[in-house]
């Protein structure tokens, strides 16, 4: 079945940088209708944080806008996700998302994720 690991977690200092990575195995990642990256904060819900849409739209929300970057490499079948200027509040276990092909049409939606990956997890501290 359809396979998300996410890799590049760790731990790092305020205003530091990772870069999340998200392989695909047994699909191939430029059929998906959108993938993004979620996370969730110690007794918070989990978001979704950044999203990329078939058609090559991005989006990110307000709390990581200019510092978090998301990319697709369909060629790697791998989707990424640049953490700049990296804050406390952005610790977190970050997870990989995809949605499949179906009848909908529209923006990418949160709760239309059906693909979900194991998690990694990010630590921003001093």
């Amino acid at each position: 079945q359809v396979q998300l690991v996410e890799s590049g977690g760790g731990s790092v200092q305020p205003g530091g940088s990772l870069t999340l990575s998200c392989k695909v195995f047994n699909y191939n990642s430029s059929n998906f209708y959108c993938m993004g990256w979620s996370r969730q904060a110690p007794g918070k819900g989990r978001e979704v944080i950044a999203s990329v849409h078939s058609d090559g739209g991005i989006a990110h929300v307000d709390a990581v806008l200019g510092r978090f970057f998301i990319s697709q490499d369909n060629t790697k079948n791998t989707l990424y996700l640049q953490m700049n200027n990296l804050k406390p509040s952005d610790t977190a276990e970050y997870y990989c998302a995809a949605e499949t092909p179906s009848q909908r049409v529209g923006v990418c939606h949160p709760a239309k994720y059906n693909v979900w990956g194991q998690g990694t997890q990010v630590t921003v501290s001093s």
